[in-house]
């Protein structure tokens, strides 16, 4: 029997945890991207987890008891104060989700453990120290599908549904002969982080959600998307279907030119450092 076919996100040298984490890039375990319960969770504290994530990762990222430290300024964005990071901190510290294993079975855990934040005197940075919850630690053990996702791409977000689209192809664009997957809508409508009785009619869902979350990602990923209804029962519509492509280098291009003028934070470098340096010159 033939071997299922793999991403290349898949990591057959020691899973998730033995895959290079290149500069600028947030390799995400699979687990921890399409998951229920995160609806309470905001754009600010989404973006800041990933790079919480990205600062632990490494072969000791499942060791329990590991602490982390990163500091606030790398959190804070192009804000100032430190509330609205602190804030988010705490969201993630008291998020329950719950998350799908590779058996098929699923799992209740809080994002991110015990934290502590730090002030070094006058003038010195501000820094936070954390540890990972200690349940999510053999889900990270165990992983062995990824997604690569861009730290300047995910600055670009205006939208956490636009983020979480980009995270759920993310985990799907390297699978060899697959361009779509199918969804049972209320299952997207969870991975999305569509709050609990908001957005209710699939109308206001597709103009609320969907669409703004297409056309971010179709405007800052180095791919591009649909979502289509596949399935109705009755006049409900019970099934999606989220499809991917990889943009040509001439739309590549296009884009990086219509994003050249834009601030640096908000850039997503789509295009190979080869190619931005033949664009330059």
């Amino acid at each position: 029997m033939r071997d299922e076919p793999r991403p290349k996100s898949h990591n057959s040298n020691g899973g998730t945890l033995g895959a290079f984490q290149r500069r600028g890039e947030v390799i995400k375990p699979a687990e921890l991207i399409e998951v229920r319960g995160g609806e309470k969770i905001t754009l600010a504290a989404r973006r800041i987890y990933n790079q919480l994530l990205s600062n632990a990762f490494g072969p000791d990222m499942a060791a329990e008891g590991q602490e982390y430290r990163i500091p606030f300024a790398e959190l804070r964005g192009n804000h100032t104060s430190n509330d609205r990071v602190t804030e988010a901190i705490l969201s993630l510290m008291q998020t329950v989700v719950r998350v799908r294993m590779s058996d098929g079975s699923t799992r209740n855990v809080h994002l991110l453990g015990p934290t502590d934040i730090e002030k070094f005197g006058p003038g010195i940075a501000t820094m936070l120290t954390y540890e990972l919850h200690p349940k999510l630690l053999p889900i990270l053990r165990d992983s062995q599908i990824f997604a690569r996702l861009e730290m300047q791409i995910l600055h670009g977000f205006a939208t956490k549904y636009g983020m979480a689209l980009y995270e759920i192809i993310a985990k799907r664009i390297g699978l060899k002969h697959v361009f779509y997957n199918d969804f049972e809508t209320d299952d997207l409508r969870d991975y999305l982080g569509v709050p609990e009785g908001k957005l209710v009619s699939f109308a206001a869902l597709r103009r609320k959600a969907i669409e703004p979350a297409v056309a971010e990602v179709n405007s800052l990923a180095p791919f591009s998307c649909r979502v289509d209804v596949v399935e109705k029962q009755g006049r409900k519509v019970t099934k999606l279907r989220v499809a991917w492509w990889l943009k040509t280098v001439e739309e590549q291009k296009a884009q990086w030119q219509a994003q050249k003028g834009q601030q640096a934070d908000l850039f997503p470098p789509a295009l190979p450092d080869a190619l931005i340096e033949e664009l330059d010159g």
